[in-house]
């Protein structure tokens, strides 16, 4: 069994292949899921159910070939704040949070405190979500901007290779 916190849900060799596969295949019928993790779809929904419940599997959603539909462009932002206080940290997250645009946020240990991703129609569209926050004093001192030319490699995290040592 898997315990990565105190308060987390046991896990199986079952759940983790359940979560490999959905990781990968979210559209998958249940049915069929239940076939290749080797139980009756009624077992399989239940843990489904309970690993939703306990916010493992947080979310389902589509992996949307962007450039076949619209416009757009993908950056990253290095993000360094004025002050490094719990208030501060929490301005600059509930603004982020505000953003539509703004499809990830991780907080970092190092150099900078923050990278995010951005997704926006154009360069310009871009500039004016980066002015609206340099103009909303939320202590946004200085950022790195990275435009990103080409997708090389997008995935599932590798729960094999993570849970390996388990």
């Amino acid at each position: 069994m898997l315990q990565n916190a105190p308060s987390a849900l046991a896990l199986d060799d079952r759940d983790i292949k359940i979560l490999s596969i959905l990781s990968t295949e979210g559209r998958i019928a249940k049915a069929e899921l239940a076939r290749r993790v080797n139980l009756s779809p009624a077992p399989c929904w239940e843990r489904l159910n309970r690993m939703e419940a306990a916010g493992i599997i947080r979310r389902y959603r589509a992996d949307i070939a962007l450039a076949k539909i619209a416009p757009s462009v993908t950056i990253f932002v290095m993000v360094e704040l004025e002050h490094h206080r719990a208030a501060s940290f929490q301005t600059f997250e509930r603004a982020v949070a505000q953003h539509d645009e703004i499809t990830g946020c991780w907080a970092l240990g190092g150099g900078f405190d923050y990278v995010m991703t951005v997704i926006t129609p154009s360069i310009d569209s871009y500039q004016r979500l980066i002015d609206s926050l340099l103009e909303s004093h939320i202590g946004l001192k200085r950022y790195f901007t990275y435009i990103v030319t080409k997708e090389v490699k997008a995935g599932a995290p590798p729960l094999d290779a993570l849970l390996a040592g388990r």
